[in-house]
């Protein structure tokens, strides 16, 4: 059936009263999202003080400390489909209350922390809480603004998340310059606080009003398989290695467990949900350029801190300072891209974003120990603004693809799908950094007579433990920090390479499947492209 030219208007969905103060409650999104980033970014400056012995740290092994990483990505990866479908049954404001009181308390507990196993729990319990803040903050965003304004208002939530990863190194090294190690987790409680009491007072809350029956079956199955999965891309990450049985059997397990997951959703009557939306290529470039550019970004995320503090000599501080371009550039485009899409279309300005991150992956393979300062600062700022001008849009593209009631299930597959891609960057890429530095360093730790045969294999795992092993030598193991500077500057660049690849082959997914600029209908409105037939039913 044609639409007539005459057609009224559409009614505004959005309450008048929750209308005039939407500005006011997306501050407050951002305030919460900003929170949640914001810990992760700062727990990667601790790490060497956590390590060291109290009362400075509390003696935390390597391992220990990746566990205090992983296990909070392993909570919150597993949770963030439930806690998105809880959000649209149980009531978005509900659920983001609890989530970020949850996470205020795990934050807490792990400032306190008397050994590594409980900070690793603790750091567990605020996964958990954060699993229920990220959905909720975006699924309360599209209830609040009418269809027009999302693009505008996800940009900008879009810039907290840039902001609270760059901000993240600076305010873990001042805290760290000024406190006990315990602050960098505690500084999250009064600003929970505060948030909370905003929250209180200005969020609406918002539900799906005819959700359907509960499917606990696919709930089930979504978390065993999204855990499985993670735990495998995480393990084979620290070992180096995806071939032994440790790693292949959760890897292989977990995507079995998925691919039944979807199997069922096909079949129920009360999906948890719809896999037909994946039908539409738009939604499926959508989330799966989600995936890839963050597989890319944080796996040169792990090795940029390596080169800027183990090879440049920066602190901790001056490494924050140093990527501040990525969050202005973020900041300043990313509330903006929307003009840029209603100019050029989805397509275009996602491609070129694609390929302006792939560039900036790319330099790292020209960078060595003298490459001057305002190069890295270009070429981290040419990051920022590729990242400005994707996300925005491909977020828009799945939130807007889903129903306004399943805002919550839309936004816990952007969610997903950016923390799987994430997960998978850090430990493929990192595997391969790993992988390629040992290969470059072995002959020379062969040919180190003063290194004990048992150490070398130890020396050989990354360029801090050659370091390491170097400065207790003494004077015979000066000959081992120049080769390690070389055999690191080559591994940085193989697999900056392979992180520019990545992002090379999400802007071929991208520039073949996203819409391109909406062609105006007769009655000179844009024409979005539509879903197949029966998505969205049930």
């Amino acid at each position: 059936m044609s639409l007539s030219n005459s057609a009224p208007t559409a009614a505004p969905r959005v309450p008048e009263a929750v209308h005039r103060r939407r500005w006011a409650i997306l501050g407050v999104l951002m305030f919460s999202v900003l929170i949640v980033v914001l810990d992760n970014s700062i727990l990667n400056v601790a790490v060497k003080t956590i390590a060291s012995p109290a009362p400075t740290g509390i003696g935390a092994t390597q391992g220990e400390l990746e566990w205090a990483i992983n296990s909070y990505t392993l909570v919150f990866a597993g949770l963030l489909f439930t806690a998105g479908l809880l959000g649209d049954r149980r009531g978005r404001k509900k659920v983001l209350l609890f989530g970020i009181a949850l996470f205020g308390v795990g934050s807490a507990l792990a400032a306190f922390s008397g050994s590594p196993a409980e900070l690793i729990a603790y750091r567990a319990v605020m996964g958990f809480g954060a699993a229920f803040v990220m959905p909720a903050t975006l699924a309360v965003l599209m209830n609040v603004f009418e269809r027009d304004e999302q693009p505008k208002a996800i940009g900008i939530w879009a810039g907290a998340v840039g902001l609270g990863i760059a901000i993240g190194p600076i305010t873990g090294g001042l805290l760290l310059e000024h406190f006990w190690w315990g602050s960098i987790f505690l500084i999250n409680v009064p600003i929970v606080v505060i948030a909370l009491v905003a929250m209180t007072l200005l969020v609406p809350d918002s539900r799906d009003p005819d959700p359907g029956r509960l499917d606990p079956l696919g709930v089930v199955l979504s978390i065993v398989g999204l855990v499985l999965l993670v735990y495998g891309i995480i393990r084979g990450g620290e070992l180096a290695d995806f071939t032994g049985p440790g790693v292949l059997l959760p890897l292989l397990g977990g995507l079995a467990v998925l691919v039944v997951f979807v199997l069922h959703e096909k079949r129920s009557a009360h999906p948890a949900i719809d896999v037909s939306y994946f039908k539409a290529p738009a939604f499926s470039a959508a989330v799966a350029a989600i995936a890839l550019v963050f597989f890319a970004l944080m796996g040169v995320t792990f090795f940029s801190a390596f080169y800027l503090q183990s090879v440049r000599g920066y602190s901790a501080l001056q490494c924050g300072l140093l990527i501040l371009p990525l969050a202005i550039a973020q900041m300043a485009f990313a509330p903006r891209a929307r003009l840029v899409v209603d100019r050029f279309g989805a397509k275009a300005v996602c491609t070129v974003g694609m390929l302006l991150v792939a560039a900036g992956l790319a330099a790292f393979a020209l960078f060595d120990a003298s490459t001057p300062v305002w190069v890295l600062e270009v070429v981290f700022f040419l990051q920022g603004a590729g990242m400005a001008h994707i996300m925005p849009p491909v977020t828009v593209a799945v939130m807007q693809a889903l129903p306004r009631e399943k805002a919550g299930s839309g936004s816990a597959i952007n969610n997903t799908f950016r923390q799987v891609g994430g997960a998978l960057g850090v430990a493929v890429l990192g595997s391969l950094l790993s992988a390629t530095y040992r290969g470059e360093i072995e002959g020379t730790l062969e040919r180190t007579a003063a290194l004990p045969a048992g150490a070398r294999d130890a020396a050989g795992e990354s360029i801090e433990a050659t370091l390491g092993v170097a400065e207790k030598l003494g004077p015979a193991g000066k000959s081992l920090i120049g080769p390690a500077y070389d055999a690191f500057l080559g591994a940085m660049h193989v697999t900056a390479l392979g992180s520019a690849a990545v992002a090379v082959i999400g802007a071929v997914v991208v520039a073949i499947y996203l819409p391109g600029r909406a062609r105006p209908a007769a009655g000179g409105s844009a024409q979005p492209e539509r879903l197949p037939a029966g998505a969205g039913r049930g």
